[in-house]
């Protein structure tokens, strides 16, 4: 959904001739509506929509689907970034795009959306964190942690082997896919929502370590 039409003229050409099936919305309103009567795979969201602006459209979103949300923004500050993936969107690009990155950055979204789960190692405990993998949820204490997609895709991957440090190259090919084409700065942003977001649940007993020209790891403190 975006509000200026020769951008979703573009965005559908491009997603159209690849097989997608696209709708187009041009405010926040529309968009809501659209998702809630359409039921879609993705959702290419503006953040500077009309009528209900593109974080409160995503935050709605989130509130009743785990629908898989790509934010497009012209802004290039982190804070816009990080925001978009603070309310739970998937990835981020900025305008303007290289279509045939759109199309990439989709197809690497949607990919690991449908990947199946293996039939092992379906829960975690780690401290006072318990995450199930089937069901997708998180728990510290008995509390449900608000996690996107790619947050607990990382929280997970962090807890099934604590104290491993994963490169960001290995955090990208577990949480989106080996063809994901975004920088490894969107894990840095993911992470510090995922700090931010156990410090909120009191989850004192758990630490994501920064490790220096390497990446990340979970300990137990």
């Amino acid at each position: 959904m975006d509000d200026e039409p020769d951008l979703r003229d573009v965005a559908q050409m491009y997603l159209s001739r690849e097989g997608f099936r696209v709708a187009l919305a041009g405010d926040g309103q529309d968009a809501l509506t659209a998702v809630e009567t359409q039921l879609p795979a993705l959702v290419l969201l503006d953040l500077m929509l009309p009528k209900v602006d593109g974080l409160e459209v995503c935050r709605r979103l989130r509130r009743a689907t785990n629908v898989p949300i790509i934010m497009l923004t012209a802004r290039d500050a982190d804070v816009d970034k990080i925001v978009g993936l603070e309310v739970g969107a998937d990835d981020y690009i900025t305008k303007p795009f290289n279509p045939r990155e759109l199309v990439a950055r989709v197809k690497a979204v949607l990919r690991r959306a449908r990947a199946p789960e293996t039939a092992t190692a379906q829960d975690a405990q780690v401290g006072a964190l318990t995450i199930d993998r089937a069901s997708r949820t998180a728990r510290v204490q008995g509390r449900a942690l608000e996690l996107s997609p790619r947050e607990f895709d990382l929280l997970w991957t962090l807890a099934s082997a604590v104290g491993k440090v994963f490169s960001r190259a290995q955090l990208i090919e577990q949480a989106w896919g080996y063809e994901f084409p975004g920088g490894t700065r969107t894990v840095d942003m993911h992470i510090a929502q995922l700090r931010r977001k156990l410090a909120a649940a009191d989850a004192r007993d758990l630490t994501i370590a920064t490790v220096q020209r390497v990446g990340y790891r979970l300990d137990v403190n």
